[in-house]
């Protein structure tokens, strides 16, 4: 007996013992395992435990490491293990860019759920063929778009939807980063086009790109620029994967973008700016979303991630924004914290988004944002891209699948 539709949900005999493998234990594979466990603490009422069976690096000391904190059963070098295991039900995918593809689908072939980070792939083509591969599979997945998870956007897309601010005429998404900003920064795979595909743009404004879907609706056309500011780097002193790794070797070149400038067109009318940049002196994670109206507008920063800005009507007394805090009754807040004014940090936004990703499998139902819409940020990415070459707008890509934008709910 299954739960929900069937696509490919934890039987009821499994349903309070689920058993995790993580692939990579680097930063984000090590969040992932905490995620898991911190979802357990956090949502208690759900009828899930979950179980740490497996954890696979190509450094065993990495994955010796993530046994000694995450209590994992076993660890491999090889992650097709995972795959094959029959304790493993779900499976997180945390490695760089260029294994996604190749760990997504074997991942699809063998029929585990899995919960995959952002960019999908290096290219539209391997982000349509990872979807493509769990629709066929009848897999649930996820996608590492942790930001709106933000309670405060919650609410603000509960206005939205409500009218408070009218109709949405235009947007402005800012992700604005530092941490490319030192020249002597290594050349890691990350500006490598054959192993990391896009720069700024699939790093940062794929997250971008998806919080306008979420909030407004599907991007329809862009027109983009690209800049590489610092045009080379040091090779690192080994194969060093983190964005703050330092480099020593001789000079190579950068062979994407440090900067990008998108303008937008949504189907529904609304026009958009979106920027980013890795290389910003100052901004240290400024992650801005701004959502104007006919009738008010909201702001909100990933760096005070628990509270929006909110400007509404322009008579009957002062006019300007208010402060709204995050509280219980906004997305999952009340999972963490009692009232308005306690903040919730990043690492929660990852748990939120482990627990959705559970309940969807738990329900064979497609809660948790899916390889449809990792599909979907990659098409504008695609878009932008070849709006660079030809100087020019460019449509995006329509995807199949159950996205943000289309599901009924």
């Amino acid at each position: 007996m299954h739960f929900g539709d069937e696509r490919n949900s934890v039987s009821t005999e499994k349903v309070r013992n689920i058993g995790v493998g993580v692939i990579s234990l680097g930063w984000m594979g090590n969040l992932h395992a905490r995620s898991y466990r911190a979802a357990l603490e956090h949502f208690p009422d759900d009828s899930v435990k979950v179980r740490m069976v497996a954890a696979a690096d190509a450094s065993r000391d990495a994955a010796v490491r993530a046994q000694g904190v995450h209590g994992f059963e076993k660890v491999t070098a090889d992650y097709r293990e995972i795959l094959v295991d029959p304790d493993v039900d779900v499976v997180s995918i945390c490695a760089p860019n260029y294994l996604h593809h190749e760990m997504a689908l074997a991942a699809a072939a063998a029929g585990k759920p899995f919960w995959i980070e952002k960019p999908m792939g290096i290219s539209l083509a391997q982000s349509e063929e990872i979807a493509r591969a769990a629709a066929r599979a009848n897999v649930i997945t996820g996608v590492g778009f942790n930001y709106r998870n933000a309670p405060a956007l919650v609410h603000a897309r509960k206005l939205i939807a409500s009218g408070t601010v009218g109709r949405v005429t235009n947007v402005t998404v800012r992700f604005l980063a530092d941490y490319s900003s030192d020249p002597a920064g290594a050349l890691t795979w990350r500006f490598e086009k054959a192993r990391a595909g896009a720069g700024v743009l699939g790093d940062l404004l794929s997250h971008g790109f998806d919080l306008g879907h979420y909030l407004v609706g599907r991007i329809s056309e862009v027109c983009a620029l690209t800049s590489t500011f610092i045009t080379e780097r040091p090779l690192p002193a080994q194969d060093a994967v983190s964005h703050f790794s330092s480099g020593s070797g001789p000079l190579a070149t950068v062979e994407n973008e440090d900067h990008a400038a998108v303008l937008a067109r949504f189907d529904n009318g609304v026009v958009g700016v979106f920027e980013a940049s890795r290389t910003a002196v100052g901004p240290r994670a400024e992650y801005t979303v701004e959502i104007y109206g006919t009738a008010g507008s909201i702001r909100w920063d990933f760096q005070r991630l628990n509270e929006i800005q909110v400007c509404v009507g322009r008579g009957g007394g002062p006019y300007g924004y208010t402060t709204v805090y995050a509280e219980p009754g906004d997305g999952d807040f009340a999972h963490f914290q009692p009232g308005g004014g306690i903040a919730m940090g990043f690492d929660d936004l990852k748990t939120i988004e482990a627990h959705l990703f559970l309940t969807s499998v738990l329900r064979g139902e497609q809660l948790a944002p899916s390889t449809a819409d990792g599909w979907a940020a990659a098409a504008v990415v695609d878009a932008s891209e070849r709006s660079v070459l030809s100087r020019s707008w460019v449509n995006v890509a329509m995807v199949d699948g159950i996205t943000t934008f289309n599901r009924s709910t």
